[in-house]
C-alpha cells in the first residue's frame, strides 16, 4: 500500500518494538524482496531512541517509514508522526488513529469490529461455554486510511483506486 501510494519509495525504515513477537518479520522480508525493496529494520524498546533511529535510517537513504503494531509506538504515535514529518518520509501504520494524528496511510483491523464480535464470546462464556472451547478468531475486516493533507504535503497523488479502497479519508 506504501509503494502503491509513494512509487518512489525503495528504502522503508521499519521500526519493530522488542517486546513484541516477531510475527510477520519474514513475511514483511520477503514481500519487500517481491517488490525490489530494501527494509532498514530498526528495534525500538525506549521512546528516547526514535530520534536517533529515524536520523540513523534517513542517513542509510530511507525513504519510507513503517511500524509493526505495538501499544508502544501507539502510545508514542505523536511522536513518530511527527519525525515522519519531519524527515519527509511516506508512512504506512497499525490503525486510522495515526491517519487522523497526521500519517498518510494506515492499515490493520477493524477495531469497532474486532469489538462488536467480542460480544460474542462474552455470550459464549456466560452460557457457560468453557474459555479452552473457543476458537482463536484472527480479524475479519481491516481499515485503509488515507490522509489527502499529507500526500499533498509530500507532493505524491494518491491514485483513485486507493482512495476508493480507503475507510477512511482526510482532506
Amino acid at each position: 500500500m506504501l509503494i502503491e501510494a509513494a512509487p518512489a519509495v525503495t528504502r522503508v525504515l521499519v521500526l519493530r518494538d522488542t517486546s513484541m513477537s516477531p510475527a510477520g518479520l519474514s513475511e514483511a522480508e520477503a514481500t519487500a524482496r517481491a517488490l525490489l525493496i530494501t527494509l532498514e529494520i530498526i528495534e525500538a524498546n525506549n521512546p528516547d531512541q526514535f530520534g536517533d533511529a529515524f536520523a540513523a535510517a534517513v542517513a542509510r537513504g530511507a525513504n519510507g517509514v513503517a511500524t509493526f503494531a505495538s501499544p508502544f509506538f501507539n502510545y508514542d504515535r505523536k511522536r513518530l508522526i511527527e519525525l515522519a514529518s519531519r524527515y519527509r518520509l511516506p508512512s504506512i501504520w497499525e490503525a486510522t488513529a495515526y491517519v487522523r494524528d497526521g500519517g498518510l496511510l494506515s492499515y490493520g483491523p477493524s477495531f469497532a469490529d474486532m469489538y462488536r464480535r467480542s460480544a460474542g464470546y462474552v455470550a459464549k462464556l456466560l452460557n457457560g461455554v468453557k474459555t479452552s472451547d473457543l476458537p482463536v478468531e484472527q480479524p475479519a475486516k481491516f481499515e485503509l486510511g488515507v490522509n489527502l493533507n499529507i500526500a499533498t504535503a509530500l507532493g505524491l497523488a494518491i491514485s483513485a483506486t486507493q482512495l476508493a479502497r480507503a475507510d477512511e479519508v482526510i482532506e
